[in-house]
């Protein structure tokens, strides 16, 4: 058994030993459990990216975890069956996110620092071969695999398929991305901006409004905006049975979004809108 491992497997059985005292079987039980497995995939997301994973608690889901942490194939693992493995892999992602959240890494953290994906399955060359080498963009991958997971669970009730099909939808876009004279900018441009639209529309983050804006003077045309603090900021607009999402672009003056193909482009209380390609801008007050 490697060093690194016997301190561990010491240190999680201090931890068990104290944690059962004056527990019941039953709480002391709660490893390997359904809700447990939900816990770490939480800390620990082992989806691909396109909205779909393995089962949670099977053969393969644990050997995603262990990936994950830097320990699969490591010699004298519990057998993935036992309890003993799932003592292992709490303590290995207790003490990861209080590294993480200590803002350093204590002796024997392990931090994942490859991307959400198995990069032992990629193709060379590939956009997803030139994340995986780059800690920055393994390290937006791994956000967007946890912001799609909330966004998923917000989706429950209304029509995941949808998330999922757009979800496999950008990565097409993403790996289109070695077209580009500048690959790496151009993969790190659709990662924030896909995490900022999931965070958006799904309300993951708080949002600042709704505000009202009355359009040329007739009440009947208004356009509805809500702000998010996203990484870039973002607008979701609403103009009748219409919805855009649009993203903060450099401006001289006031606050320019811009959608597909919509704009908003306020200052000093007045907005400038289209709606639509093509069509002709709108000036817009806030209602009172």
């Amino acid at each position: 058994m490697s060093r690194r491992l016997a301190v561990f497997f010491a240190f999680a059985a201090v931890c068990a030993q104290a944690s059962d005292t004056g527990k019941s079987g039953k709480e002391s039980s709660a490893l390997c459990s359904d809700a447990w497995y939900r816990s770490i995939e939480a800390k620990v997301p082992t989806g691909d990216g396109q909205g779909h994973g393995p089962d949670f608690g099977s053969d393969e889901w644990k050997s995603v975890i262990e990936f994950r942490l830097g320990i699969r194939g490591k010699p004298d693992l519990p057998s993935r069956n036992s309890e003993a493995w799932c003592r292992l892999i709490d303590q290995l992602v207790r003490e990861r996110r209080t590294s993480s959240s200590s803002g350093g890494h204590s002796a024997g953290a392990i931090v994942a620092r490859g991307p959400a994906y198995a990069c032992d399955k990629v193709e060379a060359g590939s956009i997803e071969a030139m994340i995986c080498q780059d800690k920055d963009l393994s390290a937006l991958d791994r956000k967007l695999a946890g912001v799609y997971a909330a966004a998923s669970r917000k989706a429950t009730n209304e029509h995941p398929s949808v998330l999922k099909a757009e979800q496999r939808g950008w990565i097409k876009g993403r790996n289109e991305c070695w077209k580009s004279d500048d690959k790496r900018g151009c993969v790190q441009d659709a990662y924030q901006r896909r995490i900022a639209e999931l965070q958006a529309r799904y309300r993951l983050l708080p949002g600042s409004g709704p505000v009202r804006f009355i359009c040329d003077g007739n009440p009947a045309n208004e356009v509805i905006a809500t702000f998010f603090r996203t990484d870039p900021p973002t607008l979701i607009a609403e103009r009748g049975d219409g919805v855009s999402l649009m993203y903060l672009q450099p401006s001289g003056s006031g606050a320019k979004y811009q959608g597909r193909n919509e704009s908003f482009w306020e200052h000093q209380g007045e907005a400038l809108i289209t709606w639509g390609h093509g069509a002709k801008e709108m000036r817009c007050k806030k209602a009172p």
